[in-house]
């Protein structure tokens, strides 16, 4: 019976803690795979992570999970940026750690700059480390490109490098070896990816700082120079939209590849982080149920859409899933009781946000499908739930 679900796996706190895989999650894919080490079901492994490539990342699961895991089953927070194809000829300043330069031109934008290559050729604009200031004047910079954007990957390493350089660049319209005269409003675009403000690694205490500690700083900063808010082209990652619009093209693909003929109708989102999985996999949800009355309102034809990488996406899938249920595992960023166990239980965040500045924060949206202990019991309830063994 070919399957008409699919999977979203996050990765962090749900398959592996740090580099150290999950017991549950190889007992998990021992269940998704034939006797020949296919996958029974599409997978796709939706992480907030960017700091790698995505065929790193494909060789990292693969190596966790004893299964062959395709860079195209791999979508990493800055994934859906290859949509956005208005920015891969501007001249865009990268922030993060990792292989920033190979990962802006994998997703198809023709001219980076670095935060360490803007360092040094404005080097006295990195001050407050003292021992990085320089002892001699410098020459005067000539021939640096004009910045036209901003795209920040990830939380970077020397975060007051970063902050002191991407506010330089807003303040100047792109040119921060000027000499700063009005400051501009609206701002360059900026793109981020990775929301997160928390994440679970090997560590005891609960949580470790994510990108969205970082985008707070950087946005507090801001405001508190202007006056203003700091505002984005476009927020990439869980638990935006366009990310998972872009895992459902994905796992349809991997459906029609395989010669799965049956249309893939349910998606189950695992994660362990309410905010970013939860959050994300219901917001999803709710989008598909209006879309589907949309449709029924229209007669089963789409209305005119604005041009945007999400309406682009949705023109490539042939029809949209009916629903994106969120299962939420207990072996990351959320604990749960272990008495309180119960795949029927609801979870709500509780009343402190940690969610980014610019989503709006619906408390219904942060209450799990289900609670389970972890990503194998996940697996079995889809299971059960579809009617498969």
């Amino acid at each position: 019976q070919p399957p008409a679900f699919g999977f979203l796996f996050d990765v962090d706190g749900v398959l592996v803690r740090g580099s150290q895989p999950v017991p549950a999650a190889r007992q998990a894919f021992r269940r998704l795979v034939d006797s020949s080490g296919r996958l029974r079901v599409p997978v796709v492994f939706l992480t907030n992570a960017g700091n790698c490539l995505r065929s790193a990342k494909a060789r990292e699961l693969s190596q966790a999970l004893e299964l062959r895991v395709s860079p195209e089953q791999v979508i990493l927070s800055h994934s859906p940026l290859r949509l956005f194809s208005q920015f891969h000829q501007k001249c865009m300043l990268v922030a993060g750690q990792g292989p920033v330069e190979e990962n802006a031109q994998d997703l198809g934008f023709k001219h980076v700059v670095t935060i360490e290559a803007l360092r040094k050729a404005y080097p006295l604009l990195d001050m407050v480390d003292q021992s990085r200031r320089p002892k001699e004047l410098p020459p005067p910079t000539t021939g640096f490109p004009t910045i036209e954007g901003v795209i920040l990957f990830g939380e970077p390493v020397r975060w007051e490098t970063s902050l002191q350089l991407i506010i330089d660049v807003l303040l100047s319209n792109g040119n921060p070896g000027a000499e700063l005269q009005d400051i501009p409003y609206p701002h360059l675009p900026v793109l981020a990816c990775n929301m997160d403000l928390l994440w679970m690694a090997e560590a005891k205490m609960p949580s470790r700082f994510g990108h969205g500690t970082f985008l707070l700083c950087l946005e507090s900063i801001y405001k508190k120079v202007t006056g203003r808010e700091l505002k984005y082209e476009a927020l990439i990652g869980k638990p935006s939209t366009v990310t998972y619009h872009y895992a459902e093209y994905l796992i349809k693909e991997q459906a029609q590849k395989q010669g799965w003929n049956v249309p893939i109708r349910r998606l189950y989102a695992v994660g362990d982080n309410p905010m970013s999985d939860v959050y994300g996999a219901n917001l999803y949800n709710s989008y598909l149920k209006s879309a589907q009355q949309k449709q029924v309102q229209a007669g089963v034809k789409r209305s005119p859409q604005a041009a945007s990488p999400q309406s682009e996406l949705r023109e490539n899938c042939e029809s949209l899933v009916e629903s994106c249920k969120s299962i939420l595992v207990c072996t990351g960023v959320y604990r749960h009781n272990a008495a309180a166990h119960s795949t029927r239980q609801e979870h709500a965040v509780g009343t402190v946000f940690h969610g980014h500045r610019d989503c709006c924060w619906d408390p219904s949206l942060g209450e799990a499908s289900y609670i389970v202990p972890d990503v194998n019991d996940a697996v079995q309830l889809a299971f059960k739930k579809e009617g498969w063994s």
